[in-house]
């Protein structure tokens, strides 16, 4: 039987995980067996420059820390290796660099499931997270949209006061 010592450390870490989740914006969980450490520490660097928390934690922890935070459905998912990336400002960057890197690793390295605000998304939902550009490729992508047509009446309203112009001239 677990001492009391034992049982507070594993209350505190749940509790420290709860915190973490009720703090983010959304969240990834990836089945990491096979990668090397190379490929990890690439991983990581890359996660952490994008601001996501990325750690392995042990399946019953984080069950209960997302229990604690009133998100369901990752009892089926929460089996074998499990790491979580968490990211507190950007909700598609977790699912975005780890779907990228799971496409390269081949089977080594697979997305399990997420949660984006509280909802919780299957593979194929955290699968097509990935493929969503990040946010600040999505206004430029508006921006560029939004400035044709507005080139194009600039020109046009060009073409009509020079048009004016000449005809008061004649």
């Amino acid at each position: 039987m677990p001492s009391n010592a034992v049982l507070e450390a594993k209350k505190a870490k749940v509790e420290q995980l709860t915190e973490l989740i009720k703090n983010s914006v959304s969240g990834v969980l990836v089945d990491y067996k096979g990668i090397t450490v190379e490929e990890d520490t690439k991983l990581r660097k890359e996660l952490r420059e994008a601001n996501v928390n990325y750690f392995v934690e042990k399946n019953t922890m984080l069950l209960r820390a997302f229990q604690n935070c009133g998100i369901e459905g990752f009892e089926e998912t929460l089996n074998g290796t499990t790491a979580i990336a968490i990211s507190n400002d950007d909700q598609t960057a977790p699912a975005r660099i780890l779907g990228k890197f799971a496409e390269k690793s081949g089977d080594k390295f697979n997305l399990k499931a997420g949660y984006i605000d509280g909802e919780v998304y299957d593979q194929a939902g955290v699968t097509a997270l990935s493929k969503i550009p990040s946010k600040d490729v999505l206004l430029a992508q508006l921006v560029g949209s939004l400035q044709g047509p507005m080139q194009k009446l600039a020109a046009i309203l060009d073409a009509v006061k020079e048009k004016k112009s000449e005809e008061e001239a004649a």
